[in-house]
């Protein structure tokens, strides 16, 4: 992992076209813009976990039915 420090209003850039501004520090949070291209999917990371896990859970239900059509 690399870390690291930025102030408010200091960005980043990822792979020459995702850039990641700090907007604002308030406590223990801090609020990030990212410019990206559309075709660039961002999420939570406990969203991402979660269609992760919901998209297994669905390829394993289809590998299911198709076993029991082929043994049918």
């Amino acid at each position: 992992m690399l870390a690291l420090t930025r102030k408010k209003g200091e960005s980043l850039v990822v792979d020459n076209n995702i850039e990641i501004t700090v907007l604002e520090i308030r406590g223990d949070q801090v609020k990030i813009g990212i410019t990206a291209p559309r075709e660039v999917s961002i999420y939570r990371k406990e969203v991402y976990l979660q269609i992760q896990k919901e998209n297994q859970a669905a390829l394993n239900v289809d590998a299911i039915t198709e076993l029991k059509d082929l043994l049918q």
